[in-house]
């Protein structure tokens, strides 16, 4: 699927945390197994975080909120699992570092959200198509939600080696978080619910982040060689 047509000025430009000097560590010290506890750390924290939150009204199954959780977690999915792809196999530490991020943050959110549909009596899956709930009219193409990559393009990523792996890797998560964000602002053009608002909103902030981050990269990674 093609990434969405939103450009970067869309977004606010936020200077990447250094790699030194209390930033972020080499993701190299990160052992496989490491990084699997991790994960699974980040969705327990999100499950809780969803537990300790009151609910003063449950969504319905065919509303903004529930809508948001069940595509937002399939959406995030995929990132975690590109994540995991260039963690075990990109060049550069600092591509390695930022799939650590990546990964154990939207692990986290994906148990928040489902957190939620646990609270509010609801399916996981849901009766309504994918996107049904955004009123701008966003379509599922080929099954794909805005910014996902394509199965052909999970596949060469998966089958690509050195360098490759970390440009695959940066083109394909900065066209997922602009995807992203698109869902998250229309949730947050259309949502009410004070929780739903704040983790949105940080899932907003984080990826704003990211995508200044993942274009530094990808600068770092057309120089190298290979």
């Amino acid at each position: 699927m093609t990434a969405p047509t939103t450009t970067d000025s869309d977004y606010d430009e936020v200077q990447a945390a250094p790699d030194d000097e209390g930033g972020r560590a080499p993701a190299r010290r990160y052992g496989v197994l490491a990084l699997a506890i991790m994960v699974v750390v980040g969705l327990l924290l999100g499950y809780a975080g969803g537990l300790l939150t009151p609910r003063l009204t449950r969504p319905g199954d065919a509303s903004v909120e529930a809508g948001f959780a069940r595509d937002m977690t399939a959406h995030h999915a995929q990132a975690v699992e590109m994540s995991l792809i260039a963690y075990r196999s990109a060049t550069l530490p600092e591509v390695r570092q930022i799939a650590v991020d990546i990964a154990t943050e939207q692990q986290g959110e994906i148990g928040a959200m489902q957190t939620w549909l646990r609270e509010w009596d609801l399916s996981p899956t849901g009766s309504q198509p994918p996107m049904s709930w955004m009123s701008d009219g966003a379509k599922v193409k080929d099954g794909l939600m805005p910014g996902m990559a394509t199965p052909q393009q999970m596949t060469a990523l998966r089958d690509a080696q050195g360098i490759e792996v970390d440009r695959q890797f940066l083109t394909l998560m900065y066209n997922h978080h602009l995807g992203g964000i698109h869902m998250i602002d229309a949730a947050l053009d259309e949502t009410d619910n004070a929780e739903v608002v704040r983790v949105a909103q940080t899932m907003k902030n984080t990826q704003q982040t990211e995508l200044n981050n993942l274009q530094q990269l990808q600068a770092q990674a057309a120089q190298a060689k290979g």
